[in-house]
Order: structure tokens, then C-alpha cells, then sequence
């Protein structure tokens, strides 16, 4: 055989088409690589995903709460937990509701101009039915918890009743309006409240 038909034959050689069972095999290795490819990077996505969404718990924290008042005596303070917060209800008597009728320019804000209720709170009580005060227990001022202070002089002569926060003085009336010459800015905030009944609150909405 001569130099020529040699290399001839090794050309033909190479291009004899592979085995059909190792084309298919490769096709297979391949394929298979892809998915588990794909299917590590959703797993290694999920978590990440998973971080977005709000948990059970998390969920539970910010639904509404139902209230009874029914066992609430005259001049009481309620305390219950809504979206981590802690809220206030203050069943007032008919002295602490005449006592707001008093000098209104002590306060800094006694029309309740900054929004810090919804619309249907925006008066003199600060609340749907007057007896019936609700606040997010929450200095207006660095956060602190206020304390419910509704004796007439408990912090002074001029003391017409309301809420002392002991971290910097602020002091708010039995409406959660804020005084002048104190730290806290703003008024005490009035979440979003219904009543379903006489002696029941919804905290979180209001009326559908």
C-alpha cells in the first residue's frame, strides 16, 4: 500500500460516524446535567425567595384583633397587643369627658390637624364613641411607653388628667393630644378601629 492510499484510508477513518449508543449516552450526560443544574440553582433560589414572604406568624401579628369591653369598669385601662404595638382602651367616665372641655391652649395640636387618626377620630374625644378611647400606647417623642396618669393632680395642681411618658416628661390629655413645652411633637396615634357591637372593638380596620 502506498504512502497516498494510506492517508486516504486514515481520512476515512475519521470521518466514520461515532458509535449511535455513545452519541446517545453523551445526549443523555448532557441532558441530565442540565436539569440537575437547573433544578440546584431553585432550590438555592428558594430560601432567598422564601425570605420575602411574610410568615405565618408575621401574618397573624398584623391581622385585626376583637375586643370585649364588656367587663371594662368606668375610669379603666385596657392594654392589648396589635402589629407588636401595645394599645391602649380607656373607658372614660363623664368627669374625664367634661375635663376635656377645658382650656384647649395648653395643647399643641387640640383640633387634631396632624394625621394621627383616621378622619372619623378627628374631634374633641378622638374616638367613635366618646366612652371609648383607643391609642397606640407609643410616645410620639423616642418611643417610650407613656403611663396612664388619669387622677385630677396626681402630677400637679393644674393636672386635668391624661398620660405622663416618664423617659422626657411628655404629657398628653385623656384624648392623647400632646401639651405644649414638651418634647413629644405630635398627638398620640388613634389606629383604625370599629365597633361590631356595643361592647366589642375591631382593632386593625375599620367598618366595611
Amino acid at each position: 500500500m502506498t504512502v497516498s492510499e494510506t492517508t486516504d484510508l486514515n481520512q476515512e477513518v475519521d470521518k466514520k460516524p461515532e458509535n449511535p449508543l455513545d452519541e446517545e449516552r453523551r445526549r443523555f450526560l448532557l441532558t441530565s446535567t442540565c436539569v440537575l443544574g437547573g433544578v440546584g440553582a431553585v432550590c438555592a433560589l428558594t430560601p432567598f425567595v422564601s425570605s420575602w414572604l411574610p410568615s405565618a406568624k408575621a401574618q397573624a401579628a398584623g391581622a385585626p384583633i376583637q375586643v370585649d369591653l364588656s367587663k371594662m369598669e368606668p375610669g379603666e385601662q385596657a392594654i392589648v397587643e396589635w402589629r407588636g404595638k401595645p394599645v391602649w382602651i380607656i373607658r372614660r367616665t363623664k368627669e374625664m369627658l367634661q375635663h376635656l372641655n377645658g382650656d384647649d391652649t395648653r395643647l399643641r395640636d387640640p383640633e387634631s390637624l396632624v394625621e394621627q387618626q383616621p378622619e372619623y377620630a378627628k374631634n374633641k374625644y378622638r374616638s367613635i364613641n366618646p366612652e371609648y378611647l383607643v391609642l397606640i400606647g407609643i410616645c410620639t417623642h423616642l418611643g417610650c411607653s407613656p403611663k396612664y396618669k388619669p387622677d385630677l393632680g396626681e402630677l400637679g395642681p393644674d393636672w386635668p388628667g391624661g398620660f405622663f411618658c416618664p423617659c422626657h416628661g411628655s404629657t398628653f390629655d385623656l384624648s392623647g393630644r400632646v401639651f405644649k413645652g414638651v418634647p413629644a411633637p405630635i398627638n398620640l396615634e388613634v389606629p383604625p378601629y370599629h365597633f361590631i357591637n356595643e361592647h366589642t372593638i375591631v382593632i386593625g380596620e375599620e367598618a366595611k
